[in-house]
């Protein structure tokens, strides 16, 4: 897929507004859950914006009042009852590999969350770079109320990271919602916003965002992923070397200009 705007899937909803791709699922009578063939297919979209100029942004969007009630009781979760270790793994390194292509994908991801947001919907509302949300929003790490452990999809590692390690220990451990002020008041979610005017605020971000240097914005969410995983030291080389690229890029050329100019920079993305 190297033209997104000719992008049919057949497993959940997608619309280009601009330069921006507007992705929601697509069972609004079950809350918007997942099924083994959006898991995939949500993978390979992911996986395939890398090579995509025409998608500058992502918001993943609710879908008649709820954003994703987790995986399908029926068409996951039942059928994994049947399954051996291999089948499980294959499976649980499918959910895993929906979160590292969201990390991977280059372009930043807003997610609007109304309503319910539980198990995998909770997952990639935290995957998300940008989380914003109604006053409903209702938003749980339910694994362990299905007799599962918290570790799932990268949980572990990333919500301490974003709401700290007692916060994300005990919505890990108990399963319970967290209220959309809870997350707000806690950083999971940046702002709320009412349900009427979320979607429209969350592509509107998107918009201005794609509006910027895209390349760089590349690199900011390639940088903030890759520096978890170093010392201070070792970040501070990483982002000499990002940034002095990002310095060789026509965009770092037509900011100086506009500036020189004493206009507003138009940045094209290279």
């Amino acid at each position: 897929m190297t033209d997104m705007k000719q992008f049919t899937p057949h497993h959940f909803k997608w619309r280009m507004e601009g330069d921006v791709a507007v992705v929601s699922l697509d069972r609004p009578d079950r809350k918007n859950p997942l099924t083994f063939e959006s898991y995939a297919e949500l993978r390979d979209m992911f996986r395939a914006l890398p090579e995509c100029d025409d998608v500058k942004a992502v918001v993943f969007a609710s879908n008649g009042g709820n954003f994703c009630s987790g995986g399908d009781v029926h068409d996951i979760i039942g059928p994994l009852i049947d399954r051996d270790m291999k089948g499980l793994l294959a499976f649980t390194r499918l959910t895993g590999d929906l979160v590292k292509s969201m990390v991977a994908c280059g372009k930043p991801v807003i997610a609007a969350v109304e309503g319910i947001c539980v198990g995998a919907g909770a997952i990639i509302a935290m995957a998300s770079d940008i989380r914003l949300a109604s006053p409903d929003a209702k938003t749980a790490f339910l694994f362990t109320r299905v007799g599962l452990a918290g570790c799932d999809m990268g949980a572990c590692a990333i919500l301490p990271r974003i709401i700290g390690q007692g916060r994300a220990a005990e919505l890990l451990y108990t399963g319970r919602s967290m209220s959309a002020d809870e997350g707000e008041k806690w950083g999971f979610y940046n702002r709320l916003i009412d349900a009427e005017t979320l979607e429209d605020e969350a592509i509107s971000m998107a918009q201005r965002i794609a509006q910027g240097p895209n390349f760089a914005h590349m690199m900011t969410k390639t940088m903030l992923a890759q520096e978890w995983n170093m010392g201070i030291e070792q970040a501070i080389e990483a982002e000499a070397q990002a940034q002095a690229i990002c310095m060789q890029t026509a965009d770092f050329k037509r900011a100086y200009e506009a500036f020189v100019a004493r206009e507003k920079p138009v940045f094209k993305g290279g």
